[in-house]
Order: structure tokens, then C-alpha cells, then sequence
């Protein structure tokens, strides 16, 4: 038949099913259509922003709705709260049981201790610690030996600029000048170009948090008005946090055979929303360096900014190649890079506290400034989250980074990053584990696929080894630090690792019944993540709560 004798019967049932739907429209009142619009209208506009309020599979979310409203019914609710008060009880005896004395202060003294009596409760406290971090027994948290020459610098360093505050630059010069000189030397050292700005922030987290702000700020100034950030699953969950604190949606994409973000599937998830892409340099689960190159030009191919999270391994990838060790381009020699996150009290080896965000060029930093220039108390104006500062930490991150020398983050770097292969050989000739993801530059994670590998976790932790705990898939990984990385640590810990492969795989059930098994188990099963935020609020709670009545098996 003729195209045009198709078109024509096409027009001719079209025509046919308005006749017949005016037909019985026309016997409607046409308050009721008008009423009926709108309604309608509104459902949809309300099941939009429903749908588009998070990134997750509508199945997904239907069943975490379906399982949120079954747990209150009473019954179930009864079981859960019974079950909720038995966790709450093991968690508060697990997060104190180092406690020895059990007692509280909760009251400011009448009349103030001597500086003995204080310092002799805070050596009591230090005792409770049993990880033992200077022999590189812990995975993460301190990654510098803590020397006495160090310790003895910062002290004095402290001592002078402890109650220093760069809110007020007028009046504390010198610390402000400080944070100023670590944030440029920070920006060199990843190439950032003559324009490029950034700011001192707490920690990694605020980092991330401040970046997304900026991001967020300039989204909507394109017009975007559901701004995403685009980023690999192994992602720091910082930001996650950024978004729900900034009113943005996370877009997570899978990874590759190696843990490294899909390049295929970033750019298919790619649209008219998305307002940064993310690439990790490392990633915090498996160490794995996505390949911020190929980011950089989709970021750039697309008119997107892109944000390289530097955070775990800032002050170990500057360094790798003088090191000896390959690494693809990372910084802002990458013209797509707009923004860089880098912990300064990581690898950095600063005390806690002090982290920066960069930013290419300052016209993008402004994006991350607050002021209320009409404020009864003044113009505020704040570059960070904070409006005070700690100049402190500036002023000792300030006196690390010209006292340490980049010879010496070379010479770290080296053992580090070296250590960690060593590590990675090891566990790659032990039957029953494997690696998981590529452990490009300090920390190595591994699994099985023969037994849960949690249950390895908690036998280490029974011999002294404190990990991180890894999910979807199950893992475990050790974060290598300067007190690591020796010879001896390597061999002790490929042993012990060894040994608790054999002792799960010989167990019956696999070490499916341990308890952190038991508890990412169950956690994997629950549709409704809710139930695990209270179980995770009943752990943050008892961090804070007073410490519990002595039982037996603390002893």
C-alpha cells in the first residue's frame, strides 16, 4: 500500500477516536474536566518530584517504602524494638569495654584540679588504647611514626598559635599568612595553574562537602535546577553527605574488573544534570586510581566540571613518579580537573584537623564563599563551613610541610607505596583469597570467594590487627602506613592472614555465622536501610553515653 494510503487511514482512525472521546467528554460537566485537569496536573508534578527525589531503581525504593510501613505494624514493631534493645546493649558494652575504670565526669569541678591531677587522668585514658599503632598494627587512622622530633616542633609550634582564630586576619596575621602559604604549596604541588585559589578545611570530609556546595551554587546559576554529581560507586560516601546536605542527587556508576569507575557506562549516565563528575585518586575500598585522564576530557567533551578526590592519597601520588613508581596524570595538567580534594593530615603526616580543597580558578572558588553582606552584626562573610578557625591546625600543618621537606614525603612514599605491593604479592599466593580491585598506590583489599572473609576480619582483629571492613561485595583491606611499612610487619601480618584463611575455610558452616558476617548479612537483606541507620545512631549514640555497669565477660 502507498505511503500516502497509509498516512490517510492513520488521520482517518485518529479523527475517529476524537470523535468518539468528544463525544463522551461532551456529556461531562466541564467543572469536572476542569477540576480532573488540574488534579492530574498535580499527581504528576507530585509523582515527578517523587521519582526524580533519588537516584535508586523504583523497585528498589518500593520495596524499602513496602518494608517501612509493614515494620509498624505493631507486632513487627514489637520485634523489632526487642531486637533493637538487645543491639543497643551489645554495642554500648563493645564501644566501652576498653573502659578499665567505668567512671564518668559529667560535672565542671567545683574548684579546678591541679595541671598534675588532669594530665594523670588524661595518661589513664591513653591506656586504654590496645592496638598497637606505632608497630603498624592498624590499618589507616595514624599514618606517621609520631617522632619526637616532630612531636616536639608541633608542641612548640601549638603552644604559640593555640588560641589564634584566621576569622579574624586583623588580629592574628601570622595565621592567616600560614594557612594561605600550606594552601598555595598544596596547589603547586598539583600543578595548579596561576589563577587556581583554594581553602583549609577539617578533614577530607568538609573538603568534599565544600566542593559540592560550589558545585551546587554554580548549577544553579547554569540553570540547572536538580543539580547531580556523577561519580563511581567506590565514591567516598562524603559525598552522598554533600549532596543531602546541598539538595543534590548522587548518580553512582558501576566499576570495572580493576574497581575503576566504568568509562563506558560514566558517559551513557551522562545528562543535562549533571553538574560534576567525580574520579578518586585513590578510591577509599580498594585503593584503585580511576583514570582521571579519560574523565577529564569527557568532563571536558561535555562542558561538565570534574572533581578528582585526592583526599586518601594527596600526599602519595605528587610523589609516586619521583618514587619510582607509574602513575597517570592526576592534577590540573589535565585541563578538564577543575577541582581537587587533598588531606593535608593523611600521608601530609599533619595532626588531625587540616585538609584543602582547590580550585583551578578563583571565579569557581567564589562559589564556595557565604556572606550576609545586611547582617545586623556586621558583613559575614566565611570561605569554609566554619566561621571560626583552629588556627592551630594551620600553623602545624604549616610547620610539617616546610619541617618534613619533599625529600622526605619522597622517601615515605617509597616504603609506603612499596610495602603495600609487597602486601598485595603476598596475598595474591594465599589459597582462597584474592584481590580485590588494583591496589595502586597504598592500600590492599581482598575477598573469597570459598568462605566470608568477615570472619577472617574478626580473627585478625583477635590477633591485633585492626582493618577496614569493606560491603557490596564483601572485602576487607589494610591501609598502609609510614609505622607499616617494614619488612617485618609485611611478614607477620601474610602469616597471620594465612593462618585465619585455613582456620575459616576449615570451618563448617564457612564463617557465615561470625558476627560481623551476621551483621553485613543481615544488613544486605533489610530493603528498608533506615532500620540500619538506627542500628548505626544506636553505635554513634553510645559513643557519647556514659559508660556501663562492669560484666563478666569484660573482664
Amino acid at each position: 500500500m502507498p505511503i500516502k494510503e497509509n498516512l490517510q487511514v492513520v488521520i482517518s482512525h485518529v479523527e475517529d477516536a476524537h470523535e468518539c472521546l468528544s463525544s463522551k467528554l461532551r456529556k461531562i460537566d466541564p467543572l469536572y474536566l476542569v477540576i480532573g485537569a488540574i488534579g492530574s496536573t498535580v499527581v504528576f508534578i507530585k509523582l515527578r518530584k517523587i521519582y526524580k527525589r533519588s537516584e535508586e531503581p523504583i523497585l528498589k525504593r518500593l520495596a524499602g517504602f513496602a518494608f517501612h510501613h509493614i515494620r509498624k505494624l505493631p507486632f513487627v514493631k514489637a520485634k523489632i524494638d526487642k531486637e533493637l534493645q538487645g543491639a543497643r546493649k551489645d554495642i554500648l558494652h563493645s564501644i566501652h569495654k576498653d573502659d578499665v575504670d567505668r567512671a564518668f565526669i559529667s560535672e565542671i569541678p567545683e574548684a579546678g584540679l591541679s595541671d598534675q591531677a588532669v594530665i594523670e587522668i588524661a595518661d589513664r585514658y591513653d591506656s586504654y588504647g590496645k592496638f598497637d599503632v606505632d608497630h603498624g598494627r592498624v590499618s589507616g587512622a595514624v599514618y606517621t611514626d609520631r617522632g619526637e622530633k616532630h612531636v616536639e616542633l608541633l608542641t612548640k609550634i601549638y603552644e604559640k598559635y593555640a588560641f589564634s582564630n584566621p576569622l579574624h586576619p586583623d588580629v592574628f596575621p601570622g595565621a592567616r599568612k600560614m594557612e594561605a602559604e600550606v594552601i598555595r604549596m598544596v596547589l603547586n604541588l598539583y600543578n595548579a595553574p596561576e589563577d587556581s585559589s583554594g581553602s583549609l578545611t577539617t578533614g577530607g570530609t568538609e573538603s568534599i562537602i565544600m566542593a559540592c556546595f560550589a558545585y551546587r551554587n554554580q548549577a544553579q546559576a547554569r540553570g540547572i535546577e536538580n543539580p547531580v554529581i556523577l561519580c563511581s560507586k567506590t565514591a567516598h560516601a562524603a559525598f552522598d553527605k554533600g549532596a543531602h546536605l546541598c539538595g543534590m542527587k548522587v548518580r553512582h556508576v558501576e566499576t570495572d574488573r580493576n574497581n575503576r569507575v566504568d568509562l563506558r557506562k560514566l558517559e551513557k549516565s551522562i545528562d543535562g544534570d549533571v553538574c560534576v563528575i567525580v574520579g578518586s585518586a585513590p578510591n577509599y575500598p580498594s585503593g584503585s586510581v580511576d583514570p582521571i585522564l579519560e574523565i577529564s576530557k569527557l568532563g571536558q567533551r561535555y562542558g561538565i566540571p570534574v572533581h578528582v578526590d585526592a583526599c586518601l592519597g594527596g600526599f602519595l601520588i605528587p610523589f609516586m613518579e619521583q618514587a619510582g613508581f607509574a602513575i597517570e596524570q592526576f592534577d590540573f595538567r589535565n585541563p578538564g580537573v577543575t577541582s581537587i580534594s587533598c588531606d593535608t593530615h593523611k600521608y601530609g603526616c599533619t595532626p588531625k584537623g587540616s585538609s584543602i580543597v582547590m580550585y583551578r580558578t578563583k571565579e569557581l572558588h567564589h562559589f564556595q564563599y557565604f556572606s550576609v553582606p545586611n547582617w545586623t552584626g556586621g558583613i559575614y562573610a566565611t570561605p569554609t563551613i566554619c566561621g571560626s578557625r583552629a588556627g592551630a591546625n594551620s600553623a602545624v600543618a604549616w610547620a610539617t610541610l616546610l619541617s618534613f621537606g619533599r625529600q622526605e614525603y619522597v622517601d615515605r612514599c617509597r616504603k609506603i607505596v612499596s610495602t603495600a605491593r609487597k602486601i598485595a604479592d603476598g596475598i595474591q599466593k594465599i589459597d582462597g583469597i584474592k584481590l580485590h580491585g588494583s591496589p595502586d598506590v597504598s592500600v590492599v583489599a581482598f575477598t573469597s570467594d570459598d568462605f566470608n572473609i568477615y570472619a577472617a576480619s574478626d580473627l585478625l582483629h583477635k590477633r591485633g590487627w585492626n582493618l577496614n571492613t569493606l560491603q557490596n561485595p564483601n572485602a576487607i583491606h589494610i591501609c598502609v602506613t609510614y609505622n607499616s611499612a617494614n619488612d617485618q610487619v609485611v611478614e607477620k601480618f601474610l602469616a597471620d592472614v594465612k593462618e585465619v584463611v585455613n582456620e575459616v575455610a576449615a570451618l563448617p558452616d564457612k564463617g557465615n555465622k561470625s558476627g560481623t558476617a551476621a551483621l553485613y548479612g543481615m544488613a544486605a537483606q533489610i530493603p528498608d536501610k533506615s532500620l540500619i541507620d538506627e542500628m548505626v545512631y544506636q553505635y554513634l549514640d553510645a559513643c557519647y553515653a556514659k559508660p556501663p555497669p562492669k560484666e563478666a565477660s569484660d573482664n
